[in-house]
């Protein structure tokens, strides 16, 4: 049981004792202060120059971005070719170029068709096999089509991708079996983008002209969330972009009439106008048809006029004398209208003779008054307008000379009221609304902050690069101060030929003795030698004087040992 703690405590002499009697790594490289020259100087060296290429290293910009595995490989593999470096941002999705070369290798880069996307476009088409079918024909056409359309589409600004489906209309004999064209749109935007409604019917109107038999309200647009961004047909009472922006034309042009009517008289900065106008865009047609009364003989137009006369009595015999006269038959008696009693008697004896009954008949036909009217109503006429004029105090000046603001009188108000319904063109049966106002305005002072110079992007750039080799030269300096100067001067010192004691007298024989190695040039304090130099400087001891120090301080400390030592020198000359 006792033999354990004595063999670890032999072991911890043996250890303590190996490590007494081995130098330590710091006292090897101060005995050789080369090494720690070189290895100082190598790691100075490397880190200025990674300092030097940290400063000096290009600022990379996006050479091309969300590209596609097969696009990713032919840009890589070009830009190795061309010795180019590159490198990767956001995740894989972003590549990185040196900024001065960006435009450059784009162009060189679209030279040879880079990136060429997944889309395939018309070449589709170019290089088909003999023979091929009239179906694949058409299939390889409308992906052509699809995949135009898709670059058209990602060529706008808050869209990353487009896909485009297509179902064409196909052509039949029979009405009923006739199926027009439709389409869809799958858009995926860019992070933080949206479409406005403007784009989304730019879209929709682009696929519609595009494709033959496709009306607009046949084509739908999703984005990468599902959400609708189209509208269909039954969204047909809200007002498109184009309604809208006739809107907003309509009411700043109203706008501007009345600035600049009364921009000379009161001055731009003290009136504000606003005009609210209600825009009927339907479509209306309206046919009337109107028949007015003939008013007169003069006016009235007779399109047909039949008149018919009959009457009925007994016959009377032959009178007279036979012959040509007595043969030919009376003519007809005169109307007791129109010839009075006794004023229709004639040659022929028959003025006397009436018909028992007479029947006259007057037909007359007049044409028509008729008025058709075929009114077509305009779209996006003015149905009513609502105008808003706030005009500010006038400035003047009172009694004591200080400005004051006083509002305009009942008559100025009234002038300028009238003013804005003629700029406008009021109208009283429209049901238009004009309201003038005089209030003082909120005098609001735009404080304008000057940009420094120093706050210059440009400047700041060149401050950035300046910055940069600054703190590698200081990092240079630091290092040589630090570390190369005490090393350079330690490899000097030790360079320097030692001081050498004065020799003892030559003797015949060889004879020492614990006295001769005396400690009279040893330093109490820090067990060196220290030596005096002329002018009563002292001086560190060379690398002889330390060994010389050492064998005296074990000659003083182990006495048996250096006798022992003389002793085998002694034995050795005898």
């Amino acid at each position: 049981m006792s033999k354990g703690p004595s063999t670890a405590q032999s072991k911890q002499e043996q250890t303590s004792a190996a490590v007494e009697t081995q130098p330590g790594l710091l006292e090897q490289l101060r005995k050789r202060p080369l090494i720690p020259l070189l290895l100082g100087g190598a790691a100075a060296i490397a880190i200025v120059t990674a300092l030097l290429l940290w400063a000096s290293a290009p600022t990379y910009r996006v050479l091309f971005s969300n590209l596609g595995e097969a696009d990713g490989g032919r840009i890589i593999t070009e830009l190795e070719q061309r010795g180019v470096p590159y490198r990767f941002a956001a995740g894989g999705q972003a590549l990185l170029v040196p900024e001065d070369q960006v435009h450059s290798l784009r162009l060189r880069l679209a030279e040879q068709g880079l990136p060429r996307g997944g889309n395939v476009g018309f070449e589709v088409l170019d290089n088909q096999a003999f023979g091929v079918s009239q179906f694949k024909e058409q299939v390889n056409f409308q992906r052509g089509l699809e995949s135009q359309l898709a670059a058209s589409i990602e060529a706008l600004g808050p869209v990353s991708q487009a896909r485009v489906h297509l179902a064409l209309a196909r052509p039949s004999v029979f009405v009923r079996d006739h199926q027009p064209a439709k389409a869809s749109v799958v858009l995926t935007l860019q992070s933080g983008r949206a479409l406005g409604e403007g784009a989304v019917d730019a879209i929709v109107h682009l696929v519609s002209s595009s494709v033959p038999e496709l009306a607009a309200e046949d084509v739908t647009v999703v984005d990468q969330r599902g959400q609708l961004l189209s509208r269909t047909a039954a969204d047909g009472s809200n007002l498109d972009g184009t309604q809208l922006d006739y809107i907003q034309e309509v009411e700043r042009s109203y706008r501007q009439r009345i600035e600049h009517i009364l921009t000379p008289l009161l001055g731009a900065t003290n009136l504000r106008a606003q005009v609210a106008a209600q825009i009927d865009f339907a479509s209306r047609e309206e046919t009337a048809e109107r028949y007015a009364p003939n008013q007169g003989d003069n006016e009235a137009a007779v399109r047909s006029a039949q008149t018919s006369t009959s009457f009925a009595g007994s016959e009377q015999a032959a009178r007279g004398v036979p012959g040509a006269l007595s043969n030919t038959p009376p003519g007809a008696a005169p109307s007791p209208i129109n010839y009075p009693e006794g004023e229709g008697d004639d040659e022929a004896g028959t003025g006397d003779e009436r018909p028992d009954s007479l029947q006259r008949d007057d037909v007359i036909n007049y044409e028509l008054d008729r008025n058709v009217i075929h009114t077509q109503h305009q779209r996006g006429r003015v149905e009513r307008l609502s105008v808003a004029v706030v005009v500010n105090y006038r400035e003047s000046v009172d009694e004591e000379g200080n400005s004051v603001q006083l509002p305009l009188d009942d008559e100025q108000l009234q002038h300028i009221n009238r003013l804005v319904r003629q700029a406008v063109g009021y109208s009283e049966a429209r049901g238009d609304a004009i309201e003038v106002v005089n209030s003082p305005f909120t005098e609001t002072r735009e404080t304008v902050v000057e940009q420094e110079w120093w706050e210059s992007s440009d400047i700041q750039q060149l401050i950035l690069q300046l910055g940069r080799y600054l703190l590698a030269f200081l990092a240079a300096l630091i290092l040589y101060f630090s570390l190369l100067r005490p090393l350079v001067k330690r490899y000097s010192e030790s360079r320097q030929p030692a001081v050498e004691a004065p020799a003892p007298a030559a003797t015949p024989g060889f004879s020492a003795t614990v006295g001769d190695f005396d400690d009279s040039g040893s330093d109490q304090d820090t067990g060196q030698a220290v030596y005096d130099e002329p002018g009563g400087r002292r001086r560190k001891p060379s690398g002889y004087e330390q060994n010389l120090a050492d064998l005296k301080e074990m000659a003083a400390e182990e006495p048996a040992i250096v006798a022992m030592i003389v002793r085998n020198w002694i034995a050795k000359y005898e």
